[in-house]
């Protein structure tokens, strides 16, 4: 019989060897190299080569392609509806040129339509019948410019809020004047409303009275929406620059 010794493979010491020392270095005997941490990419603040933050350094900036920053887009002007009450109607058409009549009760707030600055304040009733037709129409009235550049008309007011002036800037939804029945309002309560451009430095009230029509946008904002005017005056002004005062058969409208 053969020495039990005799014959058996003597078994290699070196996974003991790989064990003590894998042990001896602290790490799990399961773990697998640990990576080098990738220097590619910075932490907020500047990388070793002055280049920005989050921006690649080395031979692998040459990959990325260079994309310009989107710039930052502009803040819609918020609009709001021109008559502050529950009981308004309005038409979408309008006699003789675009406009629109919003019939409420007289006495009831009239509201800047968006942020802007005053044009123009008619504090005084000068509408005769007798004539000129056309420049005295709306009775007492304010103009706003808008910031997003549309003039935005109201007029057959009643009253005119008190420091409503030429000049002075006004917020979305801030009261300018009452529903009323001045000039050549028929005595029916209402206000006549306007979209136009700014065209001239002068009284353009041809232009003032409206240039397009009001109702979609009305629409818009009766439904607590912001449709607004800007591209389609931009658009008017671009095809009819500022037309002469119209005769006093269509001034009368």
């Amino acid at each position: 019989m053969r020495s039990p010794s005799i014959g058996r493979r003597a078994r290699p010491v070196y996974p003991v060897l790989l064990l003590v020392a894998t042990l001896a270095g602290g790490c799990a005997p399961d773990a697998g190299p640990t990576a080098a941490p990738d220097s590619s990419w910075q932490s907020p603040g500047t990388s070793a080569t002055g280049a920005p933050t989050g921006q690649p350094t080395g031979p692998a900036a040459s990959a990325v392609p260079s994309t310009p920053a989107p710039s930052p887009s502009r803040t819609a002007s918020r609009h709001v509806f021109p008559v502050r009450a529950g009981n308004v109607a309005y038409h979408p058409t309008h006699s003789a040129y675009p406009g629109t009549d919003i019939f409420a009760d007289c006495g009831e707030p009239v509201v800047a339509v968006t942020d802007g600055v005053i044009l123009e304040v008619s504090r005084v009733d000068r509408f005769s019948k007798r004539g000129p037709l056309g420049p005295n129409n709306g009775g007492l009235s304010v103009s706003l410019l808008g910031d997003d550049g549309v003039r935005y008309y109201g007029s057959h007011l009643s009253a005119i809020a008190t420091g409503v002036d030429a000049g002075v800037r006004v917020r979305a939804g801030q009261q300018l004047g009452k529903v009323g029945h001045t000039g050549n309002a028929n005595n029916v309560c209402h206000l006549h409303f306007g979209l136009s451009p700014k065209c001239t430095g002068h009284d353009d009230w041809w232009i003032r009275r409206g240039v397009i029509w009001p109702a979609k946008y009305l629409d818009s904002w009766r439904k607590q929406g912001n449709r607004g005017p800007a591209a389609e005056v931009a658009a008017w002004q671009r095809r009819h620059g500022c037309p002469k005062a119209p005769s006093d058969s269509a001034a009368a409208g």
